[in-house]
């Protein structure tokens, strides 16, 4: 089945989707919009694609060129607009993350792809890590037990510039969903409360929420912490964090890079007991990986299948319902029952 797609918002992220999409078989690019036209000129330019037609106007763009799929990379504001519209014309769409700018417009994509008929997924790429797959299927095999708590941190100094500088939450709402969906991924647990501060280091050059913790609640009676920040100089973890994974019977560390490790209490002989590595599964034919190819991969795939990917709008608002809850918390000071 050839599909035809558009992509909206030639930022920065948009390289990493159309060098995805430049892999899919039998995907076309047909059209590229972003308000500044002449940056839509340059992506098409950029990546040969000469017959797409550009422009800024998404409206125009969806009649002239028909697309079975609408590629949503615009500034999280813009997002429930996009994505309306583009269901309405009748496209499945694959979204930039945040999924929504709020649980409300969230809830409304929800139900505005079930009348249409369509698909609405979030690239949640970390999901599409090799790690993170042998992770999952490490807790899945219950070598550690039943998971007694997770937590996660994440410590980088990253100056953006644009848009990310002027947000409010940045922290909590552009990266930290990564984290939050990556630990859905790995312990297949949803939590149902949490609370959070937020604060900005005298040093930070961000508006606002470039540093936050939180502690979730899981529905087995385990905890996930997560202590991040985007204005930490110095000793810097991996994009994707660092984690710990505590079971009833032994516990997986991860740097966020290569090292995954994981082990159980062997013979105890005094105050504490020797430790034994357990194997860690190596990659499987089976996993779903690749980044962002991953994600766009699963997604034109259950397209063509009449199945479902697995960053679809109504799993992924697990994920959303994490953020806007660690939101609420640190605004109000107090822990919020998290309702999707």
């Amino acid at each position: 089945m050839r599909l035809r797609a558009v992509l909206i918002g030639c930022g920065a992220m948009s390289r990493a989707w159309l060098q995805a999409a430049a892999g899919i078989e039998d995907l076309d690019i047909v059209g590229l919009a972003d308000l500044d036209e002449e940056r839509a000129k340059g992506r098409a330019a950029e990546f040969d694609l000469s017959h797409a037609i550009t422009t800024a106007d998404l409206s125009s763009l969806l009649a002239k060129t028909q697309p079975d799929i609408l590629f949503d990379v615009v500034v999280p504001s813009a997002r429930h607009d996009v994505v309306a519209e583009a269901l309405g014309a009748g496209c499945h769409v694959l979204s930039e993350k945040p999924m929504a700018n709020s649980m409300e417009e969230a809830r409304d994509l929800l139900k505005r792809a079930a009348a249409a008929g369509r698909i609405h997924a979030v690239v949640q790429n970390r999901r599409y890590l090799s790690a993170i797959r042998r992770i999952a299927r490490l807790v899945a095999s219950g070598a550690i037990g039943d998971i007694t708590s997770v937590h996660a941190d994440f410590f980088l100094a990253p100056h953006f510039g644009g848009f990310r500088e002027e947000m409010d939450h940045v922290l909590l709402l552009d990266m930290a969903i990564h984290a939050f969906d990556a630990m859905r991924c790995m312990t297949g647990l949803s939590p149902t409360k949490v609370y959070c501060r937020e604060w900005d280091p005298k040093s930070s050059w961000y508006r606002q929420g470039s540093s936050a913790l939180a502690c979730f609640d899981l529905p087995n009676g385990a905890l996930f912490t997560y202590r991040g920040s985007w204005a930490a100089e110095g000793i810097r973890t991996s994009w994707e964090g660092a984690w710990r994974i505590v079971g009833t019977k032994g516990s997986i560390a991860w740097d966020g890079h290569d090292d995954i490790r994981a082990e159980v209490p062997g013979e105890r002989t005094e105050l504490l007991a020797s430790l034994t590595p357990i194997a860690v599964p190596a990659p499987a034919p089976g996993d779903k990986v690749g980044g962002h190819r991953g994600v766009l991969t699963d997604f034109v795939a259950a397209i063509r299948s009449g199945s479902e990917p697995e960053t679809v709008g109504h799993e992924n608002i697990r994920s959303l319902a994490m953020v806007f809850g660690a939101i609420e918390s640190a605004g109000q000071g107090r822990t919020i029952e998290l309702v999707v």
